[in-house]
């Protein structure tokens, strides 16, 4: 299944509900990911640019799509940003086809 990982960051609303009230947001997020067939594999909070970001598998793109979907409808959420994660195997995969291309670069 690919993995994927989203940056998150909550509005100030997100935030002000979870210091009244903390509670574990991998809970909610692991329930959703099981729902659309696929898993939570980690989940981290982080200072930065992002409050945090989670790691999970998905049957595809469209259905990671939906989950983040799913996540922002909810209205606690300022900034999401997914990518699509490879792992090692694959990255060598990956390079040793595209070696075996040619691909001009601009004439100039």
């Amino acid at each position: 299944m690919p993995t994927y990982m989203t940056n998150f960051s909550y509005n100030a609303e997100g935030w002000q509900k979870l210091a009244k009230n903390p509670e574990d947001r991998s809970v909610p997020v692991k329930a959703l990911m099981e729902k659309l067939g696929g898993k939570l594999l980690s989940m981290y909070y982080m200072a930065g640019d992002y409050d945090g970001f989670i790691v999970y598998e998905a049957p595809d793109a469209k259905v990671a799509a939906t989950a983040i979907i799913a996540v922002e409808l909810a209205g606690h959420i300022r900034t999401l940003k997914t990518s699509q994660l490879y792992t090692v195997a694959e990255t060598m995969e990956m390079m040793g086809n595209a070696g075996k291309l040619a691909y001009p670069a601009p004439k100039g």
